[in-house]
């Protein structure tokens, strides 16, 4: 299968495409601007591989996006570049409304010209899945679960640009006829995930003995999905997904951060232990503007319909991106000192907080 990767450097993209191109052994064109959250060192391990090919190009850029299109000659469109940071969106919207909107319109109306051109079977058979999130839909009482019909109710600039990019898919399709699938998944974690988000920054901070911040009291919920179990999802669904349809892919495993950063330091205790328990690093810091409550997901509809369910508990997924973690420091040190130190993102002008990081 010959297939078109949009942002396939990122932490979730890179992963899909070292699972495409290494397991499935699919053709991929991966098109990435290769902004700071970009690391080509995690395609390393298929670069050179004959179904590979890396377009640098922003999917703004529509004469871009029409020449890839030719050079690919697609099959299918995995749509997963993005803007996905809270706390940067929270100081620097108009990234996420550039990328994430006006991006996803110049991707949409480059498919759609390519679709159009091609012979009726490979019409039909052509597919545009859009990668987006459960933070479209707001926040959730407890005991209650997003599921495919949720209203959105964004509340942050990245989960509002994610909405309209949603709707836009969902418009293509009714307008216009394009074969169009949209995922909402819950948190990522593991391998290669960029040190600003709150698995990676605190277990490094915590390597390195800094304070490990939590946002408010920790008791919000996210919900977690090991990336490989999230990559295996979409390669099923851009097969198997149903035209028109949405599918929420989650981790059957909602926690509290603080529980979360609970269980990081405690397996970081065992796997590499220190003189005093790693716990004691936390600091309560300053919530972040508008912080939603609680997320959850319900992934029955791909469950039943595609088969797929997760392989990682969170605590098993966890181990695997720890020992990926204190194994790899070749891939995140450069990271750490010339990219991003772990210094708090999303303060408003008038907020005079310590911490930082992202707790999603």
């Amino acid at each position: 299968m010959r297939v078109l990767v949009t942002g396939g450097a990122g932490f979730i993209g890179s992963a899909l495409v070292r699972y495409l191109v290494g397991q499935l052994e699919w053709e991929v064109t991966n098109v990435d601007k290769l902004t700071y959250a970009a690391n080509l060192a995690s395609l390393d391990s298929i670069a050179k591989r004959p179904g590979y090919r890396l377009i640098k190009a922003d999917i703004c850029d529509g004469d871009a996006m029409t020449a890839a299109f030719e050079e690919a000659k697609p099959d299918a469109v995995l749509h997963l570049a993005a803007e996905s940071h809270v706390d940067r969106s929270i100081t620097g919207s108009a990234d996420f409304i550039r990328t994430n909107i006006v991006g996803t319109h110049v991707v949409l109306e480059s498919s759609r010209a390519y679709w159009n051109n091609l012979r009726p079977e490979a019409k039909a058979a052509f597919r545009f899945l859009h990668v987006s999130t459960d933070e479209v839909y707001g926040t959730l009482s407890p005991g209650k679960f997003f599921v495919e019909t949720t209203p959105y109710d964004p509340r942050s600039p990245y989960s509002a640009s994610k909405a309209a990019s949603d709707h836009l898919v969902a418009a293509w399709r009714e307008t216009y006829g394009l074969p169009t699938v949209i995922t909402n998944c819950s948190n990522n974690y593991g391998p290669y995930h960029f040190p600003e988000k709150l698995v990676p920054l605190v277990i490094l901070n915590a390597l390195e003995g800094k304070p490990l911040p939590v946002y408010g009291n920790g008791r919000q919920i996210r919900d977690w999905l090991y990336v490989d179990d999230h990559v295996k999802a979409l390669a099923l669904l851009v097969q198997r997904g149903r035209v028109g349809e949405t599918y929420n892919i989650g981790g059957r495993a909602p926690m509290e951060n603080i529980a979360v950063v609970h269980q990081i330091c405690d397996t970081l205790d065992k796997l590499r232990p220190n003189d005093t328990p790693r716990r004691n690093l936390i600091e309560f810091v300053a919530d972040r503007p508008g912080h939603d409550q609680r997320y959850a997901i319900d992934p029955s509809k791909i469950e039943v319909e595609i088969g797929w369910r997760p392989e990682e508990t969170f605590t098993s997924g966890l181990r695997k991106t720890i020992e990926w973690y204190l194994a790899s420091k070749s891939w995140w040190g450069p990271l750490r000192s010339n990219v991003y130190s772990g210094s708090r993102l999303g303060l408003l002008p008038a907020d005079k907080v310590a911490g930082a990081g992202k707790q999603d």
